[in-house]
């Protein structure tokens, strides 16, 4: 199989968000970056897909040249092939990177042939905004299922793959002619961590650009705004046996006695 991985390299997660001034971009001078947490589901799903059935794994990233970091974190987990579509750092909206990063696959196809299967994560940890992967699904006028926490090729027809996503009611199963596109949810694996061999291999790795000529998008950011922050007090009740009338009228207020 050939299978395309999808990443985005975003701020860290869990890592303190700051604003610039203007509004307008994420203030990132002492900011750690990383793979979008659904991403590494999705190369680690790639791989583990050609460690069963054969075949290599590409992984491909649009971004700033920094995010060349992500790739050779990648190619340290047993990636064959990283691919940069390098931007001078400017947030893409959705349909911009959906039309840059179709054109880029386009170009690979032509010249090494069609993938079989594009993996891309849910959506990405900074933005949100589940558009990407259905949108260059659409480009690619391929099959496309969104949430999925289960791939499998044993006992699906040739040609085809089995994705399984998660409802309220049980799981919902789908058969995908090949090729296809699916995208993951964090879950769906437990990502590998990289090897000193993998890491010194991925030093080594050759980094290919594709350039895409994408005109902007309709949609455009406004500004950026940072949540309130949460501010959560504790109330001490008393102490001893004279704390016992506070917490008996505590319980009676929330209508457990």
């Amino acid at each position: 199989m050939r299978i395309l991985a999808l990443v985005k390299r975003v701020p860290a997660p869990g890592a303190r968000i700051n604003i610039t001034a203007d509004e307008q971009h994420v203030d990132d001078k002492h900011l750690g970056h990383a793979v979008s947490p659904h991403e590494e589901c999705a190369t680690e799903a790639a791989v583990q897909l050609v460690e069963k059935h054969g075949g290599d794994v590409t992984v491909l990233t649009l971004g700033p040249p920094e995010a060349e970091e992500q790739l050779r974190y990648a190619a340290s987990t047993g990636v064959n092939k990283i691919v940069l579509v390098p931007t001078d750092g400017t947030p893409y909206d959705p349909q911009r990177t959906a039309a840059a990063l179709a054109d880029a696959i386009g170009q690979m196809e032509a010249a090494d042939g069609e993938f079989d299967l594009i993996i891309f994560g849910n959506e990405s940890a900074d933005s949100g905004g589940f558009q990407v992967g259905v949108r260059v699904a659409y480009a690619l006028g391929r099959p496309m299922v969104n949430a999925i926490k289960g791939l499998e090729i044993e006992g699906a027809p040739e040609g085809h793959i089995i994705a399984r996503r998660e409802i309220d009611a049980g799981v919902e199963v789908y058969e995908l002619p090949l090729p296809a596109c699916v995208g993951v949810k964090e879950g769906i694996n437990l990502p590998r961590y990289p090897t000193m061999k993998g890491r010194l291999a991925s030093k080594k790795a050759e980094l290919n650009s594709i350039e895409t000529d994408s005109d902007a998008g309709s949609q455009k950011m406004v500004r950026l705004v940072s949540p309130p922050e949460t501010v959560n007090e504790t109330v001490i009740l008393g102490t001893g046996p004279e704390a016992a009338g506070a917490v008996v009228d505590l319980l009676e207020e929330l209508g457990v006695m």
